[in-house]
């Protein structure tokens, strides 16, 4: 798809009230210091799901961490979340007091190089309730998140998550625009992509 403007296409304006971007939320050093940590210190796993009566590899390695007893449910099984790492848990704070929001939870995507993607989707899991808030800091790699309208396809657009950025969705964004992270031709290295949530609860 053509790389657009996140806020302008051809006079149609992207709901800004959909989103927050901050392109600098971690400074140079924090975000190289917390990608060598998380790198190193988390336990990565490939999840797998059944389609047409194959099982398919999940084109990226993820790991869960959050609140004492918190679990996710994730294609009709129960993952169990890992208790917080002090660097993740710091973050949660910087974000929430920035915000004025609560998480619990935190979802981390390992993308290993430009064949791991995720696709076309919402986050719409009973877990996250109504119109759910995330934050989504991205790490390494700068890759484009790619957005279209749930009713239109022809409303496309792009936004270059750059190392240390923060994307923050809110409103009714999951219920009507999809996004994703789509694979490239390019070679690309690792990033990590950290989507901070409030799991079994709501705002």
């Amino acid at each position: 798809m053509d790389q657009l403007s996140l806020f302008e296409n051809e006079g149609y304006h992207f709901p800004e009230e959909l989103l927050d971007f901050e392109a600098d939320f971690l400074t140079q050093k924090e975000a190289d210091d917390l990608f060598d940590l998380l790198l190193k210190e988390v336990s990565w796993q490939q999840t797998s799901k059944t389609m047409y009566h194959r099982t398919l590899l999940t084109p990226r390695l993820t790991a869960w961490y959050g609140d004492k007893n918190t679990s996710y449910q994730l294609a009709g099984k129960t993952i169990a979340v890992n208790q917080w790492l002090e660097p993740l848990k710091a973050l949660k704070e910087k974000i929430e007091q920035r915000f004025n929001y609560r998480f619990n939870s935190v979802l981390l995507n390992l993308y290993r190089d430009n064949s791991d993607s995720v696709a076309w989707h919402r986050d719409r899991d009973s877990e996250l309730g109504d119109r759910p808030i995330i934050g989504s800091i991205s790490l390494g790699q700068a890759r484009f998140f790619d957005f279209r309208k749930v009713d239109d396809h022809s409303k496309k657009y792009s936004l270059l998550l750059n190392h240390g950025s923060l994307l923050l969705m809110k409103g009714d964004l999951q219920e009507t625009w999809e996004h994703r992270v789509a694979k490239s031709t390019q070679k690309m290295k690792a990033r990590i992509n950290l989507t901070f949530r409030l799991i079994g609860d709501v705002y």
